[in-house]
């Protein structure tokens, strides 16, 4: 079984972390970079598969040589075997489309293997594309949404249980032929059943420790030329999208006016309770 698990590294939003120029755009330069947080369901699900049915992860991004990092914490979570990044400045400004292209050929280079997953979206972009679109280049059954996953080594399918939202949510169980492309949900909930899958994580955890302190030796990187990648159908170049403009983020109020209440006043507190009530939506 040989599982490769898709990550991106996206600025981190936390506040206080992020950085704004002057005209409320993000600085991505000042900006620290963290894992995109749905791909860390992804990963839960690769490693459940893993554990279940042993075998290779590998984790793959697209992305500057910072993105190493991201990497690192993807192989703590997953005990992944080998990291592969696809770094290349041919591939600066992709849309969706053209990275989907990058990844798949990436993937395919490697070696392509019996299950891909992908969190649903990422935390800057929020489209949903790139997974299924790097699925459609790769042609191979998807399944999304997905919140349970078993798999039958014999018959080479995968079996899932996947969330299908509409006026009510509902849960349908569906099956595809290996290869294929899996997008998990973030209800996505990774099971350990039995004692053989709890004692074969914490074997897998407690190798991938010593793997982990020398992530960077695991890492292979690959630019458009080792790929034979076109550079009129990646990057900029190849995306038939482009951001047209974007909202500023407002700033936060610089100061904050404050009324000091001591509790003992009666008069006071409720003042407070009558200047909050409407915020509490009660009567």
């Amino acid at each position: 079984m040989h599982t490769v698990v898709l990550t991106k590294g996206v600025p981190d939003f936390r506040e206080g972390v992020v950085s704004f120029d002057e005209d409320g755009h993000l600085e991505r330069g000042n900006t620290p970079t963290t894992m995109n947080p749905n791909d860390e369901h992804a990963l839960r699900a690769a490693l459940q598969t893993r554990v279940r049915h042993g075998g290779q992860v590998d984790v793959m991004s697209m992305g500057p040589p910072g993105y190493k990092d991201v990497l690192r914490e993807a192989m703590e979570s997953v005990y992944a075997d080998d990291l592969y990044l696809v770094s290349d400045k041919q591939f600066a400004a992709a849309d969706t489309w053209a990275t989907a292209i990058t990844l798949a050929t990436a993937i395919q280079h490697r070696g392509e293997p019996d299950l891909v997953f992908a969190g649903f979206k990422t935390a800057d972009g929020e489209t949903g594309h790139t997974g299924p679109q790097t699925c459609w280049c790769l042609d191979v059954p998807i399944i999304t949404h997905v919140v349970a996953l078993d798999v039958d080594q014999e018959e080479e399918r995968v079996r899932a249980k996947r969330l299908v939202e509409g006026d009510v949510s509902e849960i349908e169980t569906v099956e595809a032929p290996m290869p294929a492309f899996i997008v998990a949900d973030p209800e996505f909930e990774p099971s350990y059943r039995t004692a053989r899958d709890r004692l074969e994580r914490k074997r897998l955890r407690a190798d991938a420790r010593d793997r982990a302190e020398t992530a960077e030796e695991h890492v292979t990187m690959w630019d458009h030329s080792e790929l034979n990648l076109d550079p009129d159908y990646v990057g900029l170049d190849g995306s038939p999208t482009i951001v047209s403009s974007v909202d500023p983020i407002p700033k936060a109020p610089s100061e904050r006016e404050a009324t000091v209440v001591d509790p003992d006043d009666a008069d006071g507190m409720s003042a407070v309770v009558d200047e909050l009530a409407p915020f509490a939506g009660g009567d």
